[in-house]
């Protein structure tokens, strides 16, 4: 049973909202919310989270793209 489950509130600034997701300190570097935190995980609520999506998505395609290997098969 994590943190999330168990009520903990989101990490950003003046939010008392529950935590709905928790994401590393590393995957969440590309945003600008202010965190209020300084633990290894961040955790947002569901606005905070949406927001964080909206924000981040070409840069975590980008990164999808890079891990997937697009063009192995040809080897």
């Amino acid at each position: 049973m994590g943190k999330v489950s168990k009520g903990i509130d989101c990490s950003v600034v003046n939010c008392s909202d529950s935590g709905f997701r928790s994401l590393s300190k590393n995957t969440f570097k590309g945003s600008d919310l202010q965190v209020s935190e300084s633990s290894r995980r961040i955790y947002l609520c569901v606005g905070h989270y949406k927001t964080w999506k909206k924000k981040t998505k070409s840069a975590r395609d980008l990164e999808k793209v890079r891990y997937a290997g697009i063009g192995r098969s040809a080897w």
